[in-house]
């Protein structure tokens, strides 16, 4: 995980430096050509780039969530009793999002300094939540902490060290730590879809 954040660190930067170089509103012209039309659009920026991979998340997630119906959210491909297959005690489609909110909080608000969730008393979320209804909510609450983790972010701070779990992560290993963990979770909820005969949104129409 340290080398997935280490790059995910490298890539973001690169990305941001390229983009805030990019000047659009400064174009040649072709030769001999008339003046190209230009519009200006707000240079890129660390905070800019990581708020972008949050929504992507956001809303793969988010629209997984909703797709699932109620009555199978404590659903598990254990149940299945599929040949071969490996799936003693591994998380219902219900824990898959509240551990993913919970992971959410615990990486975003170390950047931002926010307080994190009181009711938070282990990695697959709070207990109490049981209905579809509050476990979206809570899952679009923890991104609208990546959201305000993302905004704080700056060419200045973004290498500054936080501690979270006993370790020092630089902020922008953090924010998009958090994003990389959303990919592994999001991939799992897809295949519980599947396995519910349900086809997720993203790839509706695909």
């Amino acid at each position: 995980m340290t080398l997935i954040r280490t790059v995910s660190l490298f890539a973001v930067l690169t990305l941001a430096i390229v983009a805030v170089a990019q000047n659009p509103s400064r174009e040649i012209p072709p030769s001999g050509g008339p003046p190209a039309q230009t519009t200006s659009q707000p240079a890129a920026t660390v905070s800019s780039v990581v708020d972008r991979q949050v929504s992507q998340y956001e809303k793969l997630m988010v629209d997984a969530a909703e797709a699932m119906p109620e009555d199978k959210f404590n659903f598990t491909p254990e149940g299945l009793n599929i040949q071969g297959s490996e799936f003693k005690g591994v998380r219902t489609f219900a824990l898959l999002i509240k551990h993913t909110a919970t992971a959410n909080f615990r990486f975003w608000t170390a950047i931002t300094g926010d307080k994190f969730p009181e009711n938070i008393k282990g990695p697959n979320g709070p207990d109490e939540l049981k209905t579809k209804a509050e476990i979206v909510q809570f899952l679009k609450d923890s991104f609208a902490a990546g959201h305000r983790a993302a905004k704080s972010l700056t060419a200045n701070n973004a290498l500054d060290m936080v501690s979270v779990m006993g370790r020092d992560q630089a902020r922008l290993a953090l924010a998009t730590g958090a994003v990389i963990h959303c990919g592994d979770e999001y991939g799992q909820m897809v295949e519980y879809l599947r396995m519910s005969g349900i086809v997720p949104p993203a790839s509706a129409h695909h």
